[in-house]
């Protein structure tokens, strides 16, 4: 109980695992919501979908590759080394200054529109083709590594204690 949101996340500011909740879920842009899913329930709809999953990453990823996700794209503010093996994990460095002190981790920086004036759409086109690499067989920072292997993690349905 005392772990959500995690340290990490109370560092960063956030006082509750709804605040972080809602974060995620601006994250998401202003396409429309084409669908909301149970935790690791077979996804079939196309575009923006939602799915009642925990914050905890490795576990929260693992519910999207069980409903079919192939390939992550995985935004990180704080530095989470999540890899995946299932499905590669490409991640997203929000800030410039993250990604520089585990740039051998991360995968894009997208701190970049901030610091060096890149488009949102331009690094939009980069993550679009990055996401095309990784799904074509390029490895992901994680997979050059050798990470992933244990980071398959299914939660327990219901509340825990």
């Amino acid at each position: 109980m005392n772990n959500n949101p995690s340290p990490g996340n109370k560092a960063g500011g956030l006082t509750t695992i709804l605040e972080k909740s809602l974060g995620a879920a601006a994250k998401g842009g202003t396409t429309n919501l084409a669908g909301v899913y149970k935790y690791a329930e077979h996804i079939d709809a196309k575009g923006f979908v939602f799915m009642d999953s925990p914050g905890y990453d490795p576990c929260s990823i693992t519910g999207e590759v069980a409903s079919g996700s192939n390939v992550v794209a995985f935004t990180t503010g704080r530095g989470s080394v999540y890899g995946c093996k299932p499905a590669p994990s490409m991640k997203l460095a929000t800030n410039t200054a993250m990604y520089n002190r585990m740039s051998d981790d991360m995968d894009i920086n997208c701190g970049a529109v901030l610091d060096e004036g890149i488009s949102l759409e331009e690094m939009g086109q980069r993550i679009f083709d990055r996401l095309l690499e990784v799904a074509s067989g390029s490895p992901t920072k994680s997979e050059a590594q050798g990470m992933g292997d244990n980071e398959f993690i299914p939660w327990a349905i219901g509340a825990t204690m």
